[in-house]
């Protein structure tokens, strides 16, 4: 049975509402029974029977970059669907702030179910946009759902590298693994004990001043009113600690060289996080067959959290194109 999720009826969004598009919420179930809570936005100028989910960042929430993509790309004639992942946001889901790649790969998959019964989406014109750790989970559903027809990534993350091999790899050894892993089953245990979820905190508030570039990146969005949300695990209290723990060795991205669809990926050139892109595109055209249709952007002096919700450098001209030709051929 379906969760009844309290939603939220005003609009509280990061971003202004668009005289373009209608907007409601709507939820829809996974395959593990969890209920999702998601934005619909749909052109009022009616729509070109494409649709695309979006969902990221890993950590926020649909009333931050993704609904912003989402009703962006509804402006320009898609219907969209941003939503908040299980055991985050509005969705349902318990305990709260855990994260899965299954389970997460699993809510994009689901949203590609709901959008493929809509009397006005053609069910063979489903696309994806995944942004910062949800461009990792939107390429790991393109290898495993044929229904996707088309995926972009922006400013992607592989939440398995990351959780795996730390930033910048800085931490790809089995004594670095194994002390990670230690302190986690260690959580582990406490949690038991204290019959509750510890949380491993958003970012960093205060901000020391000694905090590498990419921390004080992450803070100029979600601890301003930039881009500040109440439900966004990275503008408060985060993730439980052991939230991530299976992405050590649950690896994403296993088959994306097998990949028929077609992919964008974009990045910026200044972001930190740069490399998760230029070495997950490697991978994919490797030993690929279907290459003709992928590619990877990289955006002259852009860094992470630009492809959030910079309108001056999001290139979303470049994005509508993309759909407009792999969904509407």
């Amino acid at each position: 049975m379906a969760e009844n999720l309290r939603l939220e009826s005003e609009w509280d969004k990061t971003f202004p509402k668009s005289d373009k598009v209608n907007h409601r919420k709507v939820t829809f179930a996974n395959r593990y029974g969890i209920t999702l809570a998601a934005d619909m936005y749909e052109p009022k100028a009616g729509g070109r029977g494409a649709a695309i989910v979006v969902c990221g960042p890993f950590g926020a929430v649909k009333e931050q970059a993704s609904g912003l993509y989402a009703m962006t790309m509804a402006e320009r004639g898609f219907v969209t669907l941003a939503f908040d992942p299980s055991f985050t946001g509005e969705s349902g889901g318990s305990p709260r702030y855990m994260a899965s790649p299954d389970i997460n790969t699993e809510d994009l998959q689901a949203a590609v179910d709901f959008l493929s019964v809509q009397e006005n989406i053609d069910p063979e014109k489903i696309g994806v946009i995944g942004i910062c750790g949800w461009g990792g989970m939107a390429l790991n559903a393109a290898a495993l759902d044929t229904r996707i027809k088309a995926t972009v990534t922006s400013t992607m993350y592989d939440m398995s590298r990351v959780n795996a091999k730390g930033y910048f790899d800085s931490e790809d050894s089995p004594e670095a693994r194994y002390k990670v892993k230690a302190a986690l089953n260690a959580q582990r245990t406490a949690d038991f004990k204290s019959g509750r979820y510890e949380l491993g905190g958003g970012v960093a508030d205060p901000l020391p001043e000694d905090a590498p570039f990419f921390v004080k990146d992450y803070y100029a969005y979600y601890k301003t009113p930039r881009g500040y949300h109440p439900r966004s695990l990275n503008s408060n209290g985060g993730w439980n600690r052991t939230g991530c723990m299976s992405f050590i060795n649950q690896p994403i991205l296993c088959y994306s060289n097998e990949i028929r669809s077609a992919v964008l990926m974009i990045h910026g050139d200044k972001a930190h996080s740069c490399y998760f892109s230029r070495d997950a595109y490697a991978a994919m055209v490797k030993d690929n067959p279907y290459t003709d249709n992928k590619e990877l952007m990289i955006i002259p002096g852009a860094v992470h959290t630009d492809l959030y919700d910079n309108m001056q450098v999001i290139p979303f001209d470049k994005i509508e194109a993309f759909f407009k030709k792999y969904l509407e051929a």
